[in-house]
C-alpha cells in the first residue's frame, strides 16, 4: 500500500489535482480488494486445516480465556475440548463457562467435548514457624510428623498419617515437584526421618511426591467428590481422575458417577472416564497399564507429575508405551504438559516444543493438550493456531500416513460383524478414495472401532445423541454431527435412499462432500440404533443415492447406473 501510494504520487506530479485524487482512490481500492482476497484465502484455508485435522487439541480455561469472544476464537483456531480445571476456579465460575461453549457449538452447529479435570489428593507439609522458608543442607537429617507445631530446619508436620504409616526404609519423598529429594533413614507410628539428597529452600505448604510407594489413600478426596457431583449437573462429557495408581481407582470413580448422575434430566447422560497417567505404580507394571487403559474411555499422559517422580530420560519412552497401549486398545490418549511451554509469554514456540507435538502424534497421540499457554498465557490464540499448525504440517507427511497404514495392516481383528464391516469401510475408503467414513452411532462404540485404524479421510459420526457426538470429539479424525432418527427408519431396518441422501447432504455441510462425484462411505448397524452393531456398508456419491455417474463406472461400461453401485 505505501509502494503504491509512493506511485500515485510520482504521478500526481504530473496531473491536475482532481486526476491525481481519482487515481490515488482507485489504486488504494485495488489494494484493498486484494487484501481482502488474500485475507480471505488465508482464512479459507486455516479453516480447511481446522475441520480436516485428525489429531484433536484440548485448550484449558483459564483468566485468558474466558471470554465469549476468546473462546469462539480458540474454537476457530482448532480446540476441539475445552478443559475446566477443577484445581482453581469457583463452582459458579466453571457453570458460566459451561454456557459459553454450548453457545459457541450452536452458534457453529459444531459439537464441542468438555473435559472435568479434578484436582486429585495433592499432598503437601505443613506449615514453618513465622510462614518463613528454611534451607536444608544436603546430608542433613529432617523429620515428618503429625505435630502441628509449625516446622523449623529440623521437622515440620505432613500432616497425611497414611502416608508416614506407608513409608519405610530406603523409601523417596520429593518436596516442592522435585527440588528437594530425601530418602527414609527411620521411621515410627507417627514419623519419619530422612536424609536429605538433594537440599534447598523448603516453605509452607510444598507438594509432597511419593514416588516409591503406593499410597492406600482414595483417589477421590472431598473436594474431588463435590467438585464431581457438581459437574455432573452440568452434562460434562469427559472427567479426568489425577493421580491414578491401580484399576481400583478407576472402578470407584464409576462407582461414584453411578451413584450420584443426575435423574431428573434425561438430557445428561454419564461422562466418559479418562485417567491421568503420572505415577509410577500406575505404568511400571505393563498388566496394571493394560487394565488401566481397559477400564477407561480415555487416558491422559500427564508428563508433569510423572517426570517428577520418574527420571527425565524415562518420560519419553513411558509416552511411547502408553500411547502404544492405547493404540492397541483402541483407547483414545491425549499427551498433555508443557508442549508450548514459551509461548505463555513469547508469540512463537521453541523448535524443540514444535518437536515435542510432532513426536506425540508420530507416536499415535489422539489428542494435545495445553495448560497454561491457553489458560494463563498472554498468547492463547497463538498456541493453539501454532499447535494447529504443526498437527496440519505432520499429518501431510507421506512418514506420517504410511505409519497410520502399517498399524491397520497389522491389526488384529476381533471376530465379530462390527470389525469385519469396519476393516472393510477402511479398506474401501483407500480404494475408491473416498472423501469421508459417515459412520451411525448410539454411544460411539464403532466409531471408536473406526478410527483405531486410522482411515486416510474423515469420519463423520451420525448420532441422534449430542452427548455422544460432544464426546467424540476428543477422538481422532472424529467430527460428530447430530442427526435423529425417526420412528419409521428404526422399525423397518432399512438404510433408505432418503437416509442416504441426508448422510450425503450432511457430509456437504460440513465440507468434505463438494465435487459431485465425491463419494462418501457409509456405515451402519441394522437396525438403526443398535448400540455396537455394523452390518452395512454402502458407497454413496454426492449427487445422492439415487445418482451413479459413469464416470464411477468400470471404463468397459457404456452405462450405468444406481444399479451399478454398492
Amino acid at each position: 500500500l505505501v509502494l503504491c501510494l509512493i506511485q500515485s504520487v510520482v504521478w500526481g506530479l504530473q496531473m491536475s489535482p482532481v486526476n491525481r485524487m481519482n487515481v490515488q482512490k482507485l489504486i488504494i481500492r485495488r489494494v484493498i480488494a486484494t487484501t481482502s482476497e488474500e485475507t480471505s484465502q488465508k482464512i479459507d484455508k486455516e479453516l480447511k486445516e481446522r475441520w480436516s485435522k485428525s489429531t484433536k487439541q484440548v485448550a484449558t480455561l483459564g483468566p485468558a480465556s474466558s471470554t465469549n469472544e476468546m473462546l469462539e476464537a480458540l474454537f476457530l483456531a482448532g480446540a476441539d475440548v475445552f478443559r475446566l480445571n477443577f484445581s482453581h476456579g469457583k463452582h459458579e465460575e466453571k457453570r458460566e463457562l459451561v454456557e459459553k461453549i454450548r453457545k459457541v457449538e450452536k452458534k457453529h452447529g459444531r459439537p464441542i467435548a468438555i473435559l472435568a479435570d479434578l484436582q486429585g489428593p495433592k499432598l503437601r507439609v505443613g506449615v514453618f514457624a513465622n510462614d518463613e522458608k528454611v534451607f536444608l543442607d544436603k546430608g542433613q537429617k529432617f523429620r515428618f510428623d503429625l505435630d502441628e507445631t509449625p516446622g523449623d530446619n529440623r521437622r515440620v508436620q505432613l500432616p497425611h498419617p497414611e502416608i508416614i504409616a506407608t513409608l519405610s526404609l530406603g523409601d523417596t519423598l520429593l518436596i516442592d515437584d522435585g527440588k528437594l529429594r530425601m530418602t527414609v533413614c527411620a521411621s515410627g507410628d507417627e514419623f519419619v526421618e530422612t536424609f536429605v539428597q538433594v537440599g534447598g529452600y523448603i516453605s509452607n505448604r510444598k507438594g509432597v511426591n511419593t514416588p516409591s510407594v503406593v499410597l492406600p489413600i482414595s483417589p477421590l478426596t472431598p473436594k474431588d467428590r463435590a467438585d464431581l457431583e457438581f459437574a455432573l449437573t452440568l452434562g460434562i462429557d469427559w472427567v479426568a481422575l489425577s493421580f491414578v495408581q491401580r484399576p481400583e481407582d478407576i472402578e470407584e470413580l464409576q462407582q461414584f458417577v453411578n451413584q450420584n448422575l443426575p435423574t431428573n434430566d434425561p438430557s445428561i447422560k454419564a461422562p466418559n472416564l479418562m485417567a491421568k497417567l503420572e505415577k509410577p505404580a500406575a505404568v511400571n507394571d505393563p498388566n496394571i497399564l493394560r487394565r488401566i487403559v481397559e477400564l477407561c474411555d480415555g487416558i491422559m499422559v500427564a508428563r508433569g507429575d510423572l517426570g517428577v517422580e520418574m527420571q527425565p530420560e524415562d518420560v519419553p519412552i513411558l509416552q511411547k508405551q502408553i500411547v502404544a497401549e492405547c493404540r492397541k486398545q483402541g483407547t483414545p490418549c491425549v499427551v498433555a504438559t508443557q508442549m508450548l511451554e514459551s509461548m505463555i509469554d513469547s508469540p512463537t514456540p521453541t523448535r524443540a516444543e514444535c518437536s515435542d507435538i510432532a513426536t506425540a502424534l508420530y507416536d499415535g497421540a489422539d489428542g494435545v493438550m495445553l495448560s497454561a499457554e491457553s489458560a494463563a498465557g498472554s498468547y492463547p490464540i497463538e498456541s493453539v493456531t501454532m499447535q494447529r499448525r504443526v498437527i496440519t504440517r505432520v499429518e501431510s507427511d507421506p512418514l506420517y500416513r504410511e505409519k497410520q497404514t502399517l498399524d491397520f495392516e497389522r491389526a488384529i481383528p476381533q471376530k465379530t460383524a462390527t470389525d469385519a464391516i469396519t476393516l472393510a469401510a477402511r479398506q474401501i475408503v483407500d480404494t475408491v478414495q473416498a472423501k469421508c467414513l459417515c459412520i451411525f452411532t448410539e454411544r460411539g462404540t464403532t466409531v471408536l472401532r473406526a478410527a483405531k485404524h486410522r482411515p486416510p479421510t474423515p469420519i463423520v459420526a451420525l448420532t441422534p445423541s449430542p452427548p455422544t457426538a460432544r464426546a467424540l470429539a476428543l477422538v481422532w479424525g472424529v467430527y460428530g454431527k447430530v442427526m435423529p432418527l425417526n420412528d419409521d427408519v428404526q422399525a423397518n431396518a432399512v438404510l433408505s435412499d432418503d437416509v442416504l441422501a441426508d448422510v450425503t447432504d450432511a457430509a456437504k455441510r460440513l465440507g468434505y462432500l463438494v465435487e459431485p462425484n465425491d463419494l462418501a462411505v457409509i456405515t451402519a448397524g441394522l437396525p438403526l440404533g443398535t448400540p455396537g452393531a455394523a452390518n452395512v456398508i454402502r458407497v454413496v456419491p454426492a449427487l445422492g443415492p439415487e445418482q451413479w455417474p459413469q464416470e464411477l463406472c468400470f471404463p468397459e461400461q457404456e452405462e450405468c447406473g444406481p444399479d451399478d453401485a454398492a
